[in-house]
Order: C-alpha cells, then sequence, then structure tokens
C-alpha cells in the first residue's frame, strides 16, 4: 500500500497542491503587491499556531511563558504592534483550551484549594472597584484590570494544564534557560554597551534621571526596567539554589551553581536596591523550613559572605549602589518615599476603598492628569495597594498572600516525593522573596513576573496534587498486589 501523510494525502497530491499554491501566490503577488501574500502567509502559519495552542495546551503554556520573556524587548526594538494585546491573546486562546478540557475530562477538585478562593475574591473586589464613587476615570480601571485580575486568570490554566512532572522539569528548564540569556544580555550592556535602538528608548531626560546614577548606566537586560530585570535574577537564583540541594547529578550541581553566579552578578548590574536584599531573606527562610547542618552550614557562609560584600571597600558603582541598599538612612531616594508614603496616610485612612484602579502612576496621569492621586508616585506594590484600593484592599491582598505561603508551607511538609517537595520549597522562597520585594519596588506588574507569579503559585498546588495522586496510584497498586 502506498505510504500517505496523516492517511488522507499521498505524497505526490502533496507535491501537486504545494507547487499550485506556489504559482497562485506569486501570481498574486505580480498583480496585487506583496502585502497581500505577506497576509496569505500569515493565515496559513497563523491558524494552525492559533490550533496547537488550544488543542495542544503544552505546546501553548511554553509559548506563553517565553513570550512574557521577550514581548517587552520586542516593544522596545520599535515593532508597530501591541504586543501586550498578543499576550492578551494568547491568554484567551488558552483558556479556551482549559474549557475544553474541562468538558473532555472535568477535573475541578483541582481547584479545590485556599489559594483559588483568594484568587477568585481578589478579583472579585477589583471588578467592583469600577462602582468605586472616588474614582476620578472609569477608562483607567479598564487599562488597569488587565494586570491586576486578568493575568490571575493564568493560575487556573497552569493548574489545569501542567499534568506532570516531566513537563514540570521541562518548564522550569526552559525558565532557568531564559533567565540565564537574559543574564548574558545584561552583562553585553555592562561591558559592550546599549544596541542603538536601547539608547533611543532610554535616553529621555526622564529615564536619564532614573537609569543614569554615578555616571553610570542601569542595567534592564531584555526587559522594561532595571527592577523587573533584578526581580527576575532574584527568584531564578533560588531556583537554582533549591534545586542544587535536590537529587541531581554532580555535574548538574556545578551547572546550576555557575549559573547562580552569572545570575547574581546580572542583577548588580541593575542598580536596584530592592532586589538585594531578597535573596538573603529567602535563604533565612529556607534555613528555617530545612533546618539541618548542611543547610546551617551553607547559610553561615552565605551570611558571611553578604556582610564580607556589605561592609568591604570599593569605588565600584555597583558595589557602592548595593551597599547603600543597607544604609537606607543615608540614601536621598529612601527617605523621600518614606516622606511621600508619610504624606499620603491621612488619604489612606479617610477612603477605606481607595481611589480606584489606575488612579496613580502612568493611568493616572492619562485619564486623571488633574487629580490629587495623579502625582503621587506610589514606588510600592502594597503602597499603590492601599492607594488604589484602600486599606480594605490592602488587608485582602495581604491575606491573600498569607494564604500562599501558608499553603505552600503546608503542602512542603505533607509531601511525601522528594523532587516534588523540593519544586514546592522552591515556590515557597521565591513568593515570600517577591512579597519582601513588593514593599520597595512594585513587584508583581512588570512582565515576565507578572505571568510567572501565578505559574510559581500554581506549582505550589500542582506538585500536591501529583503527589496525592502519585500516593494513590502506590496504594492502589499494594492492594492489587
Amino acid at each position: 500500500m502506498r505510504k500517505t501523510i496523516g492517511n488522507f494525502v499521498s505524497p505526490s497530491l502533496l507535491f501537486i497542491i504545494l507547487v499550485v499554491f506556489t504559482v497562485v501566490l506569486g501570481l498574486l503577488t505580480w498583480t496585487v503587491g506583496i502585502n497581500f501574500s505577506i497576509a496569505i502567509l500569515a493565515t496559513t502559519v497563523l491558524i494552525p499556531l492559533i490550533a496547537a495552542i488550544i488543542f495542544y495546551p503544552e505546546f501553548g503554556v511554553i509559548i506563553f511563558l517565553v513570550g512574557a520573556y521577550f514581548v517587552m524587548l520586542i516593544s522596545r526594538i520599535g515593532v508597530n504592534f501591541p504586543v501586550g494585546t498578543l499576550m492578551d491573546g494568547l491568554e484567551l486562546l488558552l483558556l479556551v483550551g482549559v474549557l475544553i478540557a474541562q468538558k473532555k475530562e472535568p477535573r475541578w477538585v483541582d481547584f479545590k484549594s485556599p489559594i483559588t478562593v483568594g484568587i477568585l475574591v481578589w478579583i472579585s473586589y477589583n471588578i467592583l472597584q469600577v462602582a468605586n464613587p472616588n474614582a476620578e476615570s472609569r477608562l483607567a480601571w479598564i487599562y488597569t484590570i488587565r494586570s491586576t485580575a486578568l493575568f490571575m486568570l493564568t493560575y487556573f490554566i497552569f493548574v489545569t494544564q501542567i499534568r506532570s512532572v516531566e513537563y514540570i522539569r521541562t518548564i522550569l528548564k526552559i525558565w532557568i534557560a531564559l533567565s540565564f540569556l537574559a543574564a548574558i544580555y545584561a552583562i553585553k550592556q555592562e561591558y559592550v554597551g546599549f544596541f542603538d535602538f536601547e539608547m533611543r528608548s532610554i535616553d529621555t531626560p526622564e529615564l536619564r534621571t532614573l537609569l543614569f546614577i554615578g555616571g553610570h548606566w542601569r542595567k534592564f537586560s531584555i526587559f522594561a526596567e532595571p527592577v523587573s530585570f533584578s526581580y527576575n535574577m532574584v527568584i531564578s537564583s533560588i531556583l537554582c539554589i533549591v534545586l542544587i540541594m535536590g537529587k541531581l547529578k554532580f555535574y548538574k550541581k556545578i551547572l546550576l551553581s555557575i549559573c547562580v553566579s552569572i545570575l547574581l552578578l546580572a542583577m548588580i548590574f541593575s542598580g536596584t536596591r530592592g532586589a538585594y536584599p531578597l535573596l538573603p531573606a529567602a535563604l533565612f527562610l529556607l534555613a528555617i523550613l530545612k533546618f539541618n547542618r548542611r543547610i546551617l552550614v551553607f547559610f553561615t557562609f552565605a551570611v558571611l559572605l553578604f556582610i564580607g560584600l556589605v561592609f568591604m571597600p570599593t569605588s565600584n558603582q555597583n558595589i557602592v549602589r548595593f551597599q547603600s541598599a543597607f544604609r537606607p538612612s543615608d540614601d536621598p531616594s529612601f527617605n523621600l518615599r518614606k516622606a511621600n508614603q508619610k504624606r499620603i496616610q491621612p488619604y489612606i485612612q479617610t477612603h477605606p476603598f481607595g481611589g480606584g484602579l489606575g488612579s496613580t502612576g502612568t493611568w493616572g496621569e492619562r485619564f486623571s492628569p488633574n487629580s490629587y492621586l495623579a502625582q503621587f508616585p506610589p514606588d510600592s506594590g502594597f503602597v499603590r495597594v492601599a492607594v488604589e484600593l484602600g486599606y480594605v484592599g490592602l488587608f485582602i491582598f495581604c491575606t491573600f498572600l498569607f494564604i500562599i505561603l501558608k499553603t505552600g508551607i503546608e503542602n512542603y511538609y505533607s509531601i511525601k516525593d522528594p523532587e516534588l517537595k523540593n519544586y514546592c520549597l522552591a515556590m515557597v522562597l521565591i513568593t515570600f522573596a517577591l512579597a519582601i520585594g513588593n514593599y520597595p519596588q512594585e513587584a508583581l506588574v512588570q512582565f515576565p513576573i507578572s505571568i510567572f507569579f501565578y505559574l510559581i503559585i500554581s506549582l505550589i498546588r500542582i506538585t500536591s496534587i501529583l503527589d496525592q495522586n502519585s500516593t494513590v496510584g502506590n496504594q492502589n497498586n499494594l492492594k492489587n498486589d
């Protein structure tokens, strides 16, 4: 019997179809123009890609995570396309895939978790903010709800579509590889310089004030700005450190150790002081959760190295800025933020539901430029929540973070599988670091962390599910024996 492709089309027929398609495309290009042919080619690629994302969600999730890393670099290059909207479209396609998967094989029980309740409460509160009587602009709410609530739906995508330990390994390998590439890119910026398109994007009076410190440019790699870059380097370093503690081959531990060194070096080039205490904080929690002799020795060594970096004499501007993060009283920037937070306290205390989503920062300046809050720089994720959503919103948000950490710690101690246990521990430490980092900066609103944060908290749930399924399977096997 003659071989066929997919049991439908023979190779000879396929060849004829391709030849006819090529000839027709060439004639259309000659008669109509190149734009029409580009549109046809884009369509022939786009339709299969959309189908693959919906019906092969493991592929779609990888595309989504990789896109979160490179979306800001594409914007900076000057591509005349709303790449943020493209990410929204990818999320929508993945959500369609979730609904299809749930219809074929309902797994609503996987969502049964305190984290799910916290997410639903937070999303509901943000949606209700559209009726906030203190809001100066409803358009600001529309633009802001995307980053504050819409991306939270990715939690349900990850919980539904990540179904195996092997797939978790793949995701973590891709995560580390992307972070490593970002670190190498930042090192290139430090020692070789910026590309022309990067200089054009940052060489403005406003950005020069923020990024050109002490005669030295802060580095941002492929991200929007130094904060998101440095925070990503920190959480990726935490991930690598925890993986090193697991049962890996020796050469893999060496590679991960080298990766940690490069990530932390690149982080220093960002000049983001808010990122510097996060790794020590995560290591402190690690020492508490996994207290043993080896951890104690490692933690002691890390503390001594850290103290040495803080107090060593140096003229290197990157190290000087690192050291200034642990002397906040001598930092004019810290004192200014402290004064701003003191100034806004009366407003927060008298507005339990805040001034509305998007009332501060970029959207506030755009949609309500003459309002009091539009001129206030939050400079902190927690302060922004308190100002825009009130102390009620701040309480809900802090409770949500507490639920994540509590659930993660409980899962860590209850999971039996060593590999899954290690993955859960890494996610708990990363969540803890981001929670702390959300005070000096806005840690959770920029790509890629705005996406990866919900991957992180979903893995806290997923590792527990996989461990429970494995335990039940083992018990069933024992009964059969």
